[in-house]
């Protein structure tokens, strides 16, 4: 699939839903105009950028992100960017949420990477018991992280499952209130579930921070400040309805367009972004450093030469392929249709 695909796809989407009325900022049905969301959200990131890299070295010290920048990133609502409306997020469109990503990357890459890991976990909501999401969901400092699987396993009994496993990779972990674990289904004998096409099932299991291990391994060179470390639980019970089978149409509660993309597409994105805001931060430097040089047997410096303008012919071209994949700020304000009946 062409990479600008998504993004013509979910203005697409946003165009067929649009009521084609409402005064600035939101619709007839009271819903958030997409440019409204996208300005607040890049207007936030834009402003925690030096708080951001202010900590950048504290963050790559201390393997996670220090607890001040963590309540300034709760403030701003960014760990909640994917989350739906309905449970207080912002279910953000993805061509800003890829812009976002990009912003906070430039100022510190760790951060970004948390950021976009806990914000695609969160959009398992839409997939939950409404009760169960709540309860997962609600407070205003829910956070959401897991690891790589499927692994482990969790075993089918009365009401739920019992999970024993351990999970690496874990990326914004230590700012979690919840973990999930993708673990396949087995009987009580052991045998492996199935679905109809003879592929294993898996399912995503949640339980509260408390309940795991935590294993201190991310000793690494790149992303220190990720805190991507392991847990492991062993004969845990996770009752059913916190359990959700990942971008399952079946299962999917939430209406929104955003929930119709795998969380994959929401992760390749997110993440691509990290290494778009971590060259820009790169270019820029680069050109900064270069306008106080002087070239060897010349008198003017770098920065009133020719290259300058070089430069800046290359920062034209390259804001405008990114310009045409952001959602229009001319969109109108979009309805969600009704929620199916259940």
């Amino acid at each position: 699939m062409p990479s600008f695909l998504p993004w013509l796809v979910w203005v697409n989407i946003g165009s067929t839903l649009s009521d084609g009325g409402g005064g600035p900022g939101t619709g007839p049905d009271g819903t958030i105009a997409p440019h409204e969301r996208r300005d607040r959200l890049l207007e936030r990131a834009r402003a925690l950028a030096p708080t951001i890299a202010a900590f950048a070295d504290r963050t790559e010290a201390e393997r996670r992100l220090p607890a001040p920048l963590a309540d300034a990133l709760h403030e701003a609502g960014l760990f909640r960017m994917l989350l739906p409306r309905s449970l207080g997020g912002a279910e953000l469109e993805p061509p800003t949420f890829v812009q976002v990503m990009e912003e906070i990357a430039k100022a510190d890459a760790s951060t970004a990477w948390v950021i976009g890991q806990t914000a695609g976990c969160s959009m398992i909501a839409a997939y939950l018991d409404r009760e169960a999401a709540a309860k997962v969901f609600a407070p205003p400092r829910a956070v959401l992280a897991w690891g790589a699987g499927p692994q482990g396993r969790a075993v089918a009994v009365e009401g739920g499952y019992r999970l024993t496993g351990a999970w690496g990779f874990a990326s914004g972990i230590h700012e979690a209130t919840w973990v999930g674990a993708h673990a396949p289904i087995v009987g009580a004998d052991g045998t492996p579930h199935r679905q109809a096409d003879g592929t294993p099932v898996v399912r995503t299991l949640l339980f509260p921070i408390a309940a795991a291990t935590l294993s201190d391994t991310w000793i690494v060179m790149g992303l220190r400040g990720t805190g991507s470390d392991t847990y492991s639980v062993k004969d845990l019970f996770v009752p059913r309805p916190y359990t959700a089978a990942r971008d399952e149409a079946s299962e999917r509660r939430e209406v929104g367009p955003l929930y119709c993309f795998p969380s994959g597409s929401l992760y390749a994105s997110g993440f691509a972004c990290v290494s778009l805001g971590i060259a820009r931060s790169l270019f820029d430097a680069v050109v900064a450093l270069a306008g106080d040089k002087t070239p060897r047997g010349g008198s003017a410096r770098c920065g009133r030469a020719p290259s300058r303008s070089r430069c800046s012919r290359r920062r034209t071209r390259d804001s405008t392929p990114r310009a045409s994949t952001c959602w229009p700020r001319s969109t109108r304000s979009w309805r969600r249709p009704a929620a199916p009946a259940r």
